[in-house]
Formats: C-alpha cells, sequence, structure tokens
C-alpha cells in the first residue's frame, strides 16, 4: 500500500530543508564527526528494526558517525535500557514507555545520563489481531481467552497490559482474565496461525510485512479498539491517539479504529550536541530515506509532529534546533 501523502511529505522535507541550512550546511563535518554510533532497533521483520537500520545507515553515508551499528532487541523497554545504560547511542520505543522511564528520572539529572527525545518519528497502530474463523468480533469476547502480548521487553506488552486492564479483562477482574504470554512478532503470528493463541495484540506501522504475509495465508480480523482509548487514558495517564487502519491492508480486513501511540527517537541527555543536530536534520532534510518501503503508509516524520514528543523532553541541542527551524 502506498501512502498518498507520501509525495507531500517529501516535499515538505524539502521545503524544511532550506530552514535547517541556517543550522549547518552539511550534517557534519570532519571535526564534529562522532565516533561509532548505535541504534537499538527491534526484532527481525519489524518496524522498529527496519527504521534503524534505514538511520543507522545514514548517519554513516553522511559522515556523521564513523560507522554505526543496528541492534536487534526486544523493542521499547529493552531499548531504553540500553540507552540509560550507554550500551546504545540512540533508540526507538513508544512514548507511552518512554515517559513511564521518564517519569523515574529527577527532573534535572546533574550527571546528564537521563533520557531525552530527538522527535517523535512515527505513529504506531495497536493491531489486535483474531482468526476471521475464530468468530470473535469485539474485545469483549476475549475473557479467559489467551493473548499474544509482544517480547518480554517490548512496549507492545505495557500498552497490551493497559488495554486489557481497561478492558476489565487483566487480573482478576470479571467477566475472566485473558491470558497474556510473551510471544514476538513471528512466533505470535505461527501462534495465532495454529490456533495456540486467540488473539495477537502488536504495535507497529501499517501495514506490517509479517501480518501481511500471515493475511495471505490464513484470513483475519483486526478488533476495534476506540471504545478503550478513553478508559486507556484514564487508567494510565497518557493520551493515546485513535487512529484508523485501512480496509484492504491485511487481506480482506476491514478498515478498524485503534489506538495509536507515538514512536520517538530517544538518547541520554548527555548526547554531543553536534551529534543531536546532525541527526535532527537528516530527520528533517533526509525524511523520505527514512521511511521502510514495507510500511510507506504510516504517518512518518512530519514537521509538525517531531517536535511532539508526548512530555518527554527534548534534548537541548535538538531543541534549539528545531527552534531556528520554526523561528
Amino acid at each position: 500500500m502506498r501512502d498518498p501523502q507520501l509525495t507531500r511529505r517529501k516535499l515538505l522535507a524539502v521545503g524544511l530543508a532550506g530552514g535547517l541550512s541556517a543550522v549547518g550546511a552539511s550534517a557534519c563535518t570532519a571535526v564534529d564527526q562522532a565516533g561509532k554510533v548505535t541504534v537499538a532497533g527491534g526484532e527481525t521483520g519489524g518496524f522498529y528494526l527496519e527504521f534503524a537500520t534505514l538511520l543507522a545507515g545514514l548517519l554513516q553515508r553522511e559522515g556523521v558517525a564513523s560507522s554505526t551499528e543496528t541492534l536487534i532487541t526486544g523493542g521499547s523497554l529493552d531499548n531504553i535500557r540500553r540507552v540509560l545504560s550507554g550500551e546504545a547511542t540512540f533508540a526507538v520505543a513508544l512514548a507511552d514507555a518512554a515517559v513511564r522511564a521518564a517519569a523515574g528520572q529527577e527532573a534535572a539529572s546533574q550527571d546528564g545520563k537521563d533520557l531525552v527525545a530527538l522527535g517523535k518519528v512515527y505513529e504506531n497502530y495497536v493491531h489486535c489481531i483474531v482468526r476471521e474463523d475464530s468468530g470473535i468480533r469485539n474485545v469483549s469476547e476475549l475473557a479467559g481467552r489467551t493473548a499474544g502480548v509482544g517480547e518480554v521487553g517490548s512496549g507492545t506488552s505495557l500498552t497490551a497490559d493497559r488495554i486489557l486492564a481497561a478492558a476489565g479483562l487483566a487480573g482478576g477482574a470479571a467477566p475472566g482474565p485473558v491470558r497474556q504470554v510473551n510471544l514476538g512478532l513471528s512466533e505470535g503470528l505461527a501462534a495465532l496461525k495454529d490456533g495456540s493463541i486467540d488473539v495477537m495484540i502488536q504495535s507497529g506501522g501499517v501495514p506490517t510485512a509479517p501480518i501481511v504475509g500471515t493475511a495471505d495465508e490464513v484470513q483475519l480480523r483486526l478488533l476495534d479498539l476506540s471504545d478503550l482509548i478513553q478508559p486507556t487514558r484514564t487508567l494510565s495517564g497518557f493520551f493515546y491517539d485513535r487512529v484508523l487502519i485501512p480496509a484492504g491492508t491485511y487481506g480482506d480486513a476491514p478498515a478498524v479504529w485503534t489506538l495509536g501511540v507515538a514512536n520517538l527517537l530517544l538518547c541520554r541527555r548527555d548526547l554531543a550536541d553536534a551529534l543531536a543536530r546532525s541527526t535532527v536534520q537528516l530527520l528533517v532534510e533526509r525524511a523520505s530515506e527514512l521511511v521502510p518501503a514495507s510500511s510507506a503508509g504510516v504517518q512518518f516524520l512530519s514537521p509538525e509532529t517531531l517536535i511532539n514528543t508526548a512530555g518527554v523532553p527534548l534534548h537541548p541541542a535538538a531543541q534549539a534546533s528545531y527552534r531556528e527551524l520554526h523561528g
């Protein structure tokens, strides 16, 4: 599926490139080039890893870093841990997971090792997937069923638990809790196909390529989560978005409203200012090169949303760059 707005995004990126020329004539110079930069991504086949790989490649090609590495990880929570420990330079993570991590920090860290963002890079769509032949048509019918909720360390596992709690299907709530099992994308889809789980909850871009592949083999249905957005907001204290997965995205599955959550590019506050500025410049000027081919339909790197980091503070140099850009 191709996004009809992709051309518009390219034009916006071109227009913004002129604005950022005041910030720096090139992404990097020999003087401020970083050494090795590591980007924590996600599991194989997922959007996180695709984006992280594209970003790492662009950072190296443009001379921002002398070398780069992309890490295969369990997802958002794992990525946040790796950034805070210094194992990763950058990480992609769901905003709800990042907000929770940032809330556990002092408002002003003295050692510069607290979590900050370089920007909102795209919108994640929560997929609540069942087999069409399961007969399940709404979330309330999941009572007593088994759900795959992402790997341990994934942001999906956090978001899924919040959604199920808002639906009254977690813990000891009536009419019966959903049994949550930690399964990654590939394992979860395989379990859904063979019937060992009843539902799979996955957060990612639209479309997510492995889900497309599964829909070619087994007819799928996505459950509407729109009625649970406000209860989930109330329960978690986090502002989740209402977003639409269009009809035809996954085989014959009809359009469905679901819960959206921003995905952020994170780093530590002690990241070198020059590296932060050069990376922001690439996010704006080279946005079209950072859209994974498998998910060209996702809302991605739009100028008006890059700074909307859901309460996670921007890196000071990134904030200065956006201020210079917007005036």
